[in-house]
């Protein structure tokens, strides 16, 4: 990838980007949230869900099939469950209630349930995940995505990447996040390797004619192979489930792909669980570090100097990268141009 310099720290960016969003008719806030969200994915390494994602969020917006203006209604069930209807808002500000709602309601009760229908892509699970961990919950989160993965023994893709996301808190600074994909790789990471003529890994891939590919664009338009076979598979199908069918969005292939269909809104179902980490055992943040030590000291392979869990990379990379200028692709600054112009 030809990368260049951008000349301008996160805080400035951040704001390049608040202007877009507002010229597309966000608010101030709701534009805050969703740049807020595109910089954490680029300051944590996550590329494909960061500034090579924002022209589909203004095109789909000029579009009309994301509503800068929306009324999202809040369904109180009960003391710890909460419908969210987003009235097809971008996906950021969907989630972003969604998770607020659930943290709020676990800090009342014990724990929160957080069902919302009628958004749109929402960027990083993890991201979400961390607000709660932040206030001392484990979180589960589950959301579902356009069409990208056979459902095993099909010929045709019909799950999306759909990812699954637990957070905890360990005790340190440092939460364990795992948030992923039930594919080989994300579907962004294929998408900046098409549109940046760059091969994809073997083994990830299918072309539409079923064959092993490493072409990014004949990826796209093929086949995405889940993780471990069937099993991957069959977690794809939990997710649908419990992010489409339970919440009131789309689900069995029918969330529309947010670069290539401008027929209607997505309607993308997201779930988000949180409850107290202290719920059972009154020392769980002891018993979470006694955890961590123990696997950690385990004898290592060759080459591997620390065995890391989920979530310790990405906030490194985050850390090393938040005072240090963004570097981004020739294609993407000139999407920034280009948008700032619009």
């Amino acid at each position: 990838m030809a990368w260049q310099r951008v000349i301008m720290k996160t805080p400035i960016l951040t704001q390049e980007i608040i202007k877009i969003f507002q010229k597309f008719g966000l608010s101030k806030d709701h534009a805050q949230i969703s740049a807020n969200a595109l910089i954490n994915a680029e300051l944590v390494g996550a590329y494909g869900h960061g500034l090579s994602r924002l022209k589909m969020y203004c095109d789909r917006i000029s579009k009309k099939v994301i509503n800068p203006k929306p009324k999202i209604k809040i369904k109180r069930i009960s003391q710890s469950i909460s419908h969210l209807d987003a009235n097809n808002s971008i996906g950021f500000v969907a989630a972003d209630i969604g998770i607020k709602t659930a943290i709020k309601n676990a800090k009342k009760t014990g724990i929160g349930m957080v069902a919302v229908k009628n958004s749109g892509h929402y960027g990083l699970s993890g991201y979400y995940a961390e607000q709660a961990v932040k206030k001392n919950l484990i979180t589960m989160i589950y959301t579902n995505a356009p069409p990208a993965v056979a459902p095993h023994g099909a010929l045709k893709s019909l799950f999306g990447t759909n990812p699954i996301c637990f957070g905890t808190p360990t005790g340190s600074k440092i939460p364990f996040i795992l948030d992923t994909s039930i594919s080989v790789i994300n579907r962004g990471k294929i998408r900046v390797a098409a549109r940046n003529n760059q091969k994809i890994p073997e083994g990830v891939a299918l072309d539409k004619f079923g064959k092993p590919t490493t072409d990014a664009k004949k990826a796209l338009s093929g086949v995405q192979l889940p993780i471990a076979g069937f099993r991957g598979s069959g977690l794809a199908w939990m997710v649908d489930i419990l992010s489409g069918v339970l919440t009131g969005g789309n689900h069995a292939g029918r969330v529309k792909d947010p670069f290539d269909d401008f027929t209607g809104p997505q309607n993308i179902g997201h779930l988000f669980i949180t409850f107290k980490a202290n719920l059972f055992q009154k020392n769980y943040n002891q018993r979470i570090k006694d955890n961590i030590k123990m696997i950690k000291k385990l004898p290592k392979i060759k080459g591997i100097k620390e065995i890391m869990y989920p979530g310790q990379n990405k906030f490194n990379r985050y850390k090393n990268n938040l005072n240090k200028k963004i570097s981004i692709s020739d294609l993407i600054k000139k999407d920034l141009e280009n948008l700032k112009s619009f």
